[in-house]
């Protein structure tokens, strides 16, 4: 875990490793921190500094509202929200309401989509290919949805999927349910949905399933689906960053 005021330090590399995909295993991080690591990252991305990045961690029991999100979606009042801790942030991602708490595998991809065709659409597409995968691996059968971002199993979302795009460099990125607390998606109507609700894979397993299984599948069809070499990064330092 990373403390108040600890950020992520990366190296920079060489030009004949910016092929790569460095990923970070992080654990459980404020919302707050994450968000300014990634528009940390985003901008050394964009500056050819570093390679793409893939951010893996949890967040304690966060409720984001994305750029066409309402506030009428968070059925909560900010009395219950301060009464049970979770913080609540206005971001400018895609998509709507969502909740995030600890069993909830978060990716955040810092990538550089000139190098894939600068198609936003495909990308959306192979990160839900990633988690129809991993689903797969585990014996649960997932779909899209042709109007929505994100995986669902029937009419329960698994994956809520939410981005920027700046210059083709991407930002935020996937929440994969595995053993969170799905009493707490009652706080909010998921991603928008008042008639739909979320499930998890422990959910639909009937047992619990570590997180650090998922992120194994998870590596490797990352992998094999964006077709690029994964690294894992050792450069973390916790400190001050300026």
């Amino acid at each position: 875990m990373l403390l108040d005021g600890d950020m992520i330090s990366l190296h920079k590399v060489s030009l004949d490793k910016r092929t790569l995909c460095v990923v970070h295993k992080l654990g459980l991080i404020e919302y707050s921190h994450a968000y300014d690591m990634q528009s940390r990252l985003l901008r050394e991305r964009l500056d050819g500094q570093i390679p793409d990045i893939l951010l893996l961690l949890e967040h304690p029991p966060t409720i984001t509202i994305g750029k066409s999100g309402k506030l009428e979606n968070v059925l909560a009042s900010p009395e219950q929200l301060a009464e049970e801790s979770i913080s609540l942030f206005f971001v400018d991602r895609g998509g709507d309401v969502t909740y995030h708490s600890p069993g909830q595998l978060v990716a955040y991809p810092i990538i550089d989509l000139k190098k894939r065709g600068r198609d936003a659409h495909k990308y959306v597409h192979d990160l839900e290919e990633v988690i129809i995968r991993i689903l797969n691996d585990f014996c649960i059968g997932a779909c899209r949805d042709d109007n929505h971002a994100g995986v669902w199993v029937k009419d329960e979302e698994v994956a809520a999927i939410g981005l920027s795009v700046r210059s083709w460099v991407t930002m935020h990125g996937f929440a994969l349910n595995v053993n969170v607390d799905l009493a707490q998606f009652s706080l909010i109507n998921p991603c928008g949905f008042s008639d739909r609700k979320a499930t998890s894979i422990s959910n639909l397993l009937s047992q619990d399933i570590p997180v650090e299984a998922v992120i194994e599948r998870l590596l490797a069809h990352f992998s094999e689906v964006f077709n690029t070499p994964i690294e894992l990064g050792t450069d973390i330092v916790v400190g001050s960053y300026l």
